[in-house]
């Protein structure tokens, strides 16, 4: 993805499509607004959700959803799910995400932690992968009863966590369960499974825009582009689900990323799902569609451990 300079007006500095504009007093222009496909949380016949507060400097936030019905001792999985969008666009609160994270946990019994990160390049990279950690720490705390989320004290059972995104997200993911696993957990905590749809790991032209948003980086070859062996054989879950499309032009880093895994030494297990002819996102563009709906219950599956 070139960055172009354009002298057509002497204003515009960068640009990244189809993402964003950078003009020389310094303002971005994305070409792809969502502010007005942001919904608020509702309380809808299945589930019900609300949004927290991570931290307020930096201003992080998450939206939480959990089913209807539960009982009052009634314990489901905790699933943290982490948006795409290039790092510079999309959130959990877009229609589109806070739609398809309700949908996972009405479907999957999940309690789920949508987290709504800083975007670059006001932002520049790490704050998206520092916003991620954040808020999966946030919900971790939760797991003995005294945090700050009722409906995670209540409903979360964090014997079994999943990570999940996609694209951008499915990246950001995989940097969280790499620092579960320098880290470690808290007694009684356990990350059962990492979910990555359609996941960008370098390799292609899109590193130009990465590289730009992230001014301190280690070139091509950055950890967080291409994961080095001893992070994969570090990566801190039991097994990992990752989807590509055969249309996509990130399929050959998804598959890539698979077969490094494995040769890492890494002890769990991991599988790949295909959808042919289906391009990048496919699922969330147009969610109705029987390769889409194949996708989400595969997903279901995996966070339900069948």
């Amino acid at each position: 993805m070139e960055p172009t300079k354009a002298d057509d007006n002497g204003d515009v500095l960068h640009e990244f499509f189809p993402f964003f504009k950078v003009y020389k007093d310094g303002r971005v222009e994305r070409l792809m607004p969502m502010e007005k496909l942001k919904v608020p949380p509702s309380e809808d016949a299945e589930v019900r959700s609300r949004d927290a507060t991570i931290s307020s400097e930096p201003a992080v936030l998450a939206r939480v959803f959990v089913p209807r019905g539960l009982g009052p001792a009634e314990r489901l999985p905790v699933l943290i799910y982490i948006h795409g969008g290039g790092f510079s666009i999309g959130s959990a609160f877009h229609r589109g995400y806070h739609e398809y994270v309700s949908s996972l946990a009405a479907e999957a019994r999940v309690v789920a932690v949508s987290v709504e990160y800083r975007l670059a390049p006001e932002n520049p990279i790490p704050a998206c992968y520092d916003d991620a950690w954040a808020a999966t720490q946030w919900a971790l705390g939760h797991a003995g009863g005294n945090g700050p989320d009722q409906w995670l004290n209540e409903h979360g059972d964090f014997g079994r966590v999943y990570v999940a995104g996609d694209s951008a997200g499915a990246n950001i993911s995989h940097s969280v369960a790499v620092r579960i696993g320098r880290t470690g957990l808290a007694a009684g905590v356990r990350i059962a499974g990492m979910a990555m749809v359609h996941p960008y790991f370098g390799g292609t032209d899109d590193d130009k825009m990465w590289l730009y948003m992230c001014p301190e980086n280690g070139g091509r070859d950055d950890p967080r582009l291409k994961p080095p062996p001893e992070d994969l054989a570090g990566v801190g879950c039991e097994k990992v689900l990752v989807f590509v499309a055969q249309r996509d032009h990130l399929r050959g880093r998804g598959l890539w990323y698979c077969e490094e895994l494995k040769r890492s030494g890494w002890g769990g297990s991991v599988e790949v799902v295909e959808h042919e002819g289906e391009s990048h996102v496919f699922h969330l563009l147009k969610p109705h569609c029987d390769k889409a709906l194949d996708l989400k219950g595969k997903l279901v599956a995996f966070l339900k451990g069948t």
